[in-house]
Order: C-alpha cells, then sequence, then structure tokens
C-alpha cells in the first residue's frame, strides 16, 4: 500500500504529497516547534534540575515560559473543524481561549514524559473551542527527526473524547449518586454474595432432590450451612445504628449474634424459595442487634440484575418494624385483657369458651366470683379504693390460677375461672388456694380486706358446659346473699 502512495526519489515524496496527506488526515494534527524547549531544558540540566515535575510546581511562571517557548508550525484542516477556526491564523492569534488554566496539568504531565527522553508524550486534558464549548481531549505527540534543531518537528494529535468523558462522567456521577442513596437510605442495606450457597443447592439438586422442603425437615444442620456460606459485601450506615454497631468490622465479626437461633425458620423459608426460583422475596423476621435486644424486620431480598445465574450479588432491604409489632402486641393485649387487673376480659372469655367447646374438652369445671365488699367500698372511698381492690383481685387470681386454665374478669366485680380437664374436686382445690392467698393479700395491705362469694361447678361432656356456668353463678349469688345477711344481723 505504502509503494501505490508513494514514491522516493532523492529524498522527497512523489505522488500524494506528505503536505496533502497532513491536511486530509480525519484527525487533528499539529506540526509544531519544540526547539526553544529543547533549549530551555537543556539550560535547567545545567542548573542542576533533576526533578522537573518538582520544579514546575515550585514557580507557576516556569510552566509559562516553556508554552512560551513552543511555536505551532500549522495545523490541519481536521483542527480547525474541531476548534470552530476559520484559519489557521484565527486559531494561532486565538490560542489563549483553546488553552486556559485547567488545561495545565496535562501540559505538565506532557513536558515531564519529554523530559525523561522518551521522544513520546500522551496526556488526557481539556481544550475548549473558540465559540466557548468544552473539549475533552486525548493527546498524543511524537518527537519527528529533527530538519535544523533538536526538536524542531514535533508532530501532535488531538482526539476528541469529550462523549466518552461525557458518559464516563454520568457513570462516576451516578455511581457516586447511587452509593449517596446507600450509605444514607433509611433502611438497613445489606449487599451479600449468595453464590456459594448457590453451589449447594445446585449439589443437592444434583443427588436427585426433588422435595426440598421435606429435605431441609430432615437435615436442619444443612440450613445452618448455608447461613455460614453468606457472604457480606457492605452495609450501609444506617444498619451500624440499628443493630447498635459501633463499625462494619464488628457487625460482621459478631453476625452470629445477629442471625440467632430466630432466624433459622425464616432463613429455611428463604432457601426453599431460592430452590423455586423466587429471587425476589419478602418476609417478616427476627434478628437480635449487638446488646441482644429481638429487632422485629420485615425482609426484602432481591438479586441484582445480570447476577441471576450466580446469586453473587444480593440486595437485602431490612425494616425495622419493632415498635409497630409492639404496638400490635399491645393493642391484641387490649383485645383480650382487663387494664385495671391485667386478668383476661370478657371478649377472651366467650372466646375461650368457643374454642372448649370447639376442642369437647372434659371435664370442665369453672369457678364464679364476685367482690363482696367493692360498691361499698366506692361509696366509702370513692372510686381509687374501688380500683385498689380490683388490682389486688387480680393479683390473688393471676397467682392462683396457672395456664391452660384461664381467669377472666367479666363484669364490674364479677370474675370468672375456666378449668379445662379439671374435675369439682380440682376447682375446689384452686377455690382452697383463692382463700389463702386473699388472707395473704389482706394482711399485706391491711385497709379495706377483700372478701369474694364463689361458686363451683363442673361439666363432665361439653353439651352441659353452659348449664355448669350458670349453676356456678348461681351458687356465688346464694354465697353472696348469705353474706350480706351476715353483715347485717351484725355478726363479725
Amino acid at each position: 500500500m505504502a509503494s501505490a502512495l508513494f514514491s522516493h526519489a532523492n529524498g522527497e515524496l512523489r505522488g500524494l504529497e506528505l503536505n496533502h496527506l497532513f491536511d486530509v488526515m480525519p484527525m487533528s494534527l499539529w506540526l509544531e516547534d519544540y526547539s526553544a524547549l529543547y533549549v530551555l531544558f537543556e539550560q535547567w540540566r545545567q542548573d542542576g534540575v533533576q526533578d522537573l515535575a518538582a520544579w514546575l510546581a515550585e514557580d507557576d511562571s516556569r510552566l509559562t515560559a516553556c508554552a512560551a517557548s513552543m511555536r505551532i508550525v500549522r495545523v490541519n484542516r481536521q483542527t480547525l473543524a474541531l476548534y470552530g477556526a476559520q484559519s489557521s491564523e484565527e486559531l494561532m492569534a486565538r490560542l489563549g481561549e483553546v488553552v486556559r488554566d485547567d488545561t495545565m496539568a496535562g501540559f505538565a504531565a506532557e513536558l515531564v514524559q519529554l523530559w525523561q527522553g522518551i521522544g513520546a508524550f500522551h496526556s488526557v486534558s481539556v481544550n475548549y473551542t473558540l465559540d466557548g464549548g468544552r473539549l475533552d481531549i486525548s493527546l498524543k505527540g511524537v518527537v519527528l527527526p529533527d530538519r535544523e534543531r533538536p526538536w524542531d518537528q514535533v508532530l501532535v494529535m488531538v482526539e476528541d473524547v469529550t462523549e466518552l468523558q461525557d458518559a464516563r462522567r454520568l457513570a462516576q456521577a451516578n455511581e457516586r449518586f447511587a452509593r449517596e442513596l446507600f450509605s444514607q437510605a433509611p433502611v438497613s442495606l445489606w449487599v451479600e454474595d449468595f453464590s456459594q450457597i448457590k453451589v449447594l443447592l445446585d449439589e443437592v439438586r444434583a443427588q436427585g432432590i426433588s422435595d426440598f422442603r421435606t429435605f431441609l425437615d430432615v437435615h436442619p444442620e444443612f440450613v445452618r450451612r448455608c447461613q455460614a456460606e453468606i457472604r457480606v459485601l457492605d452495609v450501609n450506615d444506617y444498619t451500624l445504628k440499628m443493630f447498635r454497631a459501633r463499625s462494619q468490622p464488628e457487625l460482621l465479626g459478631r453476625l452470629s449474634d445477629v442471625f440467632h437461633d430466630e432466624m433459622h425458620e425464616s432463613f429455611a423459608e428463604q432457601l426453599n424459595d431460592l430452590w423455586h426460583g423466587r429471587l425476589y422475596q419478602q418476609r417478616e423476621v427476627q434478628n437480635r442487634n449487638l446488646n441482644g435486644d429481638i429487632l422485629y424486620i420485615h425482609m426484602q431480598l432481591s438479586v441484582f440484575d445480570g447476577h441471576e445465574d450466580s446469586w453473587s450479588m444480593v440486595l437485602v432491604a431490612l425494616t425495622d418494624i419493632t415498635a409497630r409489632k409492639k404496638a400490635e402486641a399491645y393493642l391484641e393485649y387490649l383485645g383480650q385483657h382487663d387494664v385495671l387487673t391485667k386478668l383476661k376480659n370478657r371478649m377472651f372469655y366467650t372466646d375461650e369458651i368457643d374454642r372448649l367447646l370447639r376442642k369437647r374438652v372434659k371435664p370442665i369445671s369453672c369457678i364464679s366470683l364476685d367482690l363482696n365488699n367493692l360498691k361499698e367500698s366506692n361509696d366509702l372511698g370513692g372510686h381509687a379504693v374501688g380500683d385498689g381492690l380490683l388490682r389486688r383481685m387480680g393479683e390473688v387470681l393471676s397467682k392462683a390460677v396457672d395456664p391452660p386454665a384461664s381467669v377472666s374478669r367479666i363484669g364490674g366485680d364479677e370474675f370468672m375461672v375456666l378449668l379445662p380437664g379439671v374435675d369439682r374436686a380440682g376447682a375446689l382445690a384452686v377455690v382452697d388456694d383463692i382463700h389463702r392467698l386473699l388472707e395473704l393479700n389482706n394482711q399485706f395491705y391491711g385497709g379495706v380486706p377483700l372478701s369474694v362469694s364463689v361458686g363451683v361447678a363442673s361439666a363432665d361432656t361439653h353439651e352441659v358446659l353452659e348449664k355448669a356456668l350458670h349453676l356456678a353463678d348461681l351458687e356465688m349469688y346464694r354465697n353472696k346473699r348469705l353474706y350480706h345477711a351476715y353483715r347485717q344481723s351484725g355478726a363479725t
């Protein structure tokens, strides 16, 4: 190809002239004369300069002197088009608009490469078009053979890399933005590597296992093995705050404290979902912070796009719902408990009877109780005194009755004890315990004594439970009438 374009005779180019080739090249070309720069460098060497980069950094005027020593001989058409110049003369006259302060770092790097005697240089820098547009450029220069003086021919090639640099800057900006979002997100974010878990699951599948849930039930150690293979790549700042960790190394070094026994069952469910190809999951789980407190968490797990085949990048987002869970538990507590006595309430009592009937439990005994002196206490000392009696009654009954038995406040001063699986003799033993605890309570508190009327009944079959409850009430009211008749008679 070269022989078709050129033939050499007496050292001169024939056919397509070099000058014409210079002009039509599809890249920006500059032919420059650095001979004065060569002389300046030689002078500095004689003066003892060894580290040119440090020498230039000491005094900005030295960099300016280098720039002033360089002479542009000519530029090609592509250069004029790139910089928006009508002619070489215009471009050279307005060169100060092309090369500005923010190009000096790249220029200094070029000078250092020349100083080292490489004979070529390269830099990525910034220029400006004559209408003020910014150009990101890749600049390459080579020292051509000397004609009259050293470095009197330097060919410089300039490539417009603005689009590439814009894309790179955008990618960097997006990466910084994503990093900032990750760091500042008000939820706990974990980037994890599940690739070894996928290897383990693939090995199980290769063994012919199809019922993975049963496999996990039979081999609980496999769940723990998979859990140990999770590799945490990064966590955000909120994670450290949420788990009470002072640093990321501290948190990652104590993951066994975070993923406590409560995690075993939920992690097994995660594995089962992954086994069936569910690469996005969400569920409620429990972790612990480094102080040992249980955290109720809404977990979302998703495999990053492009990592579906390896599971090497997995994002786990954890939202702390502990406060919500506590609120829900408190509301549930209020729905089944009497706030004053801390005993179960009438709603629970009604539901418990339905449950016992459905379960066909037998025998079932019931104890109906009524405070004898609540109205009198309210009339004489106000509701504060009456409330105190009710709270004391709650203390006594909660100590006398253990699960699966239950005790409920079903009215203002009325209480009902349900004793599943207990016959009448067992129920009477509970009544004895209640009277014993009442005596102890009255000795401890003094003041207005606790006094109750009691009725007991038992049902040998679930069909007569309602009748037994009614009989217990009748016996309790009969005893209550006897109590008041006894008081009115003046007996002590």
